[in-house]
């Protein structure tokens, strides 16, 4: 299957045009997630924790696969939220994300620190959200993808009027929405089906990327007095 009709079986709105996405992918070295409304529809459980879908994470893991085989190495993966959050660390302790950052209010202060711990500039980081405190990181990244919802349309048509979104997902934070973005992506990328025939067969070349992707060692970050610093609550 070409890349165009690829791009033809997703049904959100291509606010840059698939070509120029598929362009600005090849230059992205970073995939950063916002966490409450991306990966689940927002709402928090007695203890402040919201839940992530395998569905989603298995996306993010064939995401970052894609990305391997383009360039040799896993790409920089991090969490950036504003609140703290349960399953957001065993999300990423468990798929070895290099990084989340927790109870983060002007979010974009952790963009500057993840680029400069990983030698990386915001333009090539892709960065997935859905909310006001993620308007600030998406006027600096490369490639923005928004997870919308019914009820806010004035605050999704301020951000593409403001030149923050690429892409915006057909699926709601909760429904699908990060396994839609990360799948758009991986298509866009011309691998696909490569991507999931060497999963499905766990060859050789997927096994180094797992092998390398699990001794990724996953700090955690939150902010103490202004300044970010190491999460040693978690």
């Amino acid at each position: 299957m070409d890349v165009q009709n690829i791009a033809s079986h997703f049904k959100g709105s291509f606010i840059t045009p698939w070509e120029a996405i598929a362009g600005k992918l090849k230059g992205i070295k970073a995939f950063v997630f916002d966490w409450d409304g991306v990966f689940n529809n927002g709402m928090k459980d007695e203890k402040g924790s919201s839940p992530f879908s395998e569905v989603d994470s298995m996306g993010t893991n064939l995401l970052r696969f894609d990305h391997y085989l383009l360039n040799g190495h896993n790409p920089v993966f991090a969490v950036i939220s504003g609140e703290h959050n349960k399953a957001a660390a065993s999300l990423a302790r468990r798929e070895h994300f290099h990084a989340l950052y927790s109870g983060i209010r002007f979010k974009v202060d952790a963009l500057k620190h993840l680029c400069e711990a990983c030698n990386i500039q915001p333009s090539e980081v892709a960065f997935f959200f859905d909310d006001v405190l993620d308007l600030s990181v998406a006027m600096q990244c490369g490639l923005r993808i928004m997870i919308p919802r019914a009820c806010n349309p004035l605050m999704v048509e301020y951000a593409v009027q403001q030149n923050m979104v690429d892409y915006l997902t057909a699926c709601e934070g909760g429904n699908g929405a990060v396994r839609e973005a990360v799948e758009l992506l991986t298509g866009l990328g011309g691998r696909y089906a490569d991507v999931l025939t060497q999963r499905m067969n766990f060859t050789e070349t997927y096994q180094a990327y797992f092998a390398e992707r699990n001794e990724i060692p996953t700090t955690f970050y939150t902010i103490q007095q202004s300044t970010i610093t190491e999460d040693q609550n978690i």
